[in-house]
């Protein structure tokens, strides 16, 4: 399963654990309270407030939430490698 910002919820250690995935949750993932949210700010971008599938339809990706949104535990190495992953595997699934 992929959420709209690209993660793959299978590669995931929370999922099934503490999460069932965005999609599943409404993009209420558990670690939004720590920046003072209810709801993953690319989920609810994405999907609340632009209406499409995936982050891969907007032509803005990535975008200043992607570099903002980083957890904690990653170096700004992992992250921005985590961001190119991710924009990659999302473009690759808008048709040409």
């Amino acid at each position: 399963m992929l959420s709209p910002c690209g993660i793959n919820c299978d590669g995931c250690k929370d999922f099934e654990k503490s999460c069932a995935g965005c999609r599943a949750i409404s993009g209420k993932v558990y670690w939004a309270k720590f920046i003072g949210s209810d709801i993953c700010p690319m989920y609810d971008c994405c999907i609340n407030q632009k209406g499409v599938e995936h982050c891969g339809h907007c032509p803005k990706l990535p975008c200043e939430i992607y570099y903002a949104t980083q957890d904690p535990s990653t170096t700004d190495e992992e992250h921005r490698d985590s961001i190119n992953q991710r924009v990659k595997l999302l473009k690759e699934m808008i048709p040409i």
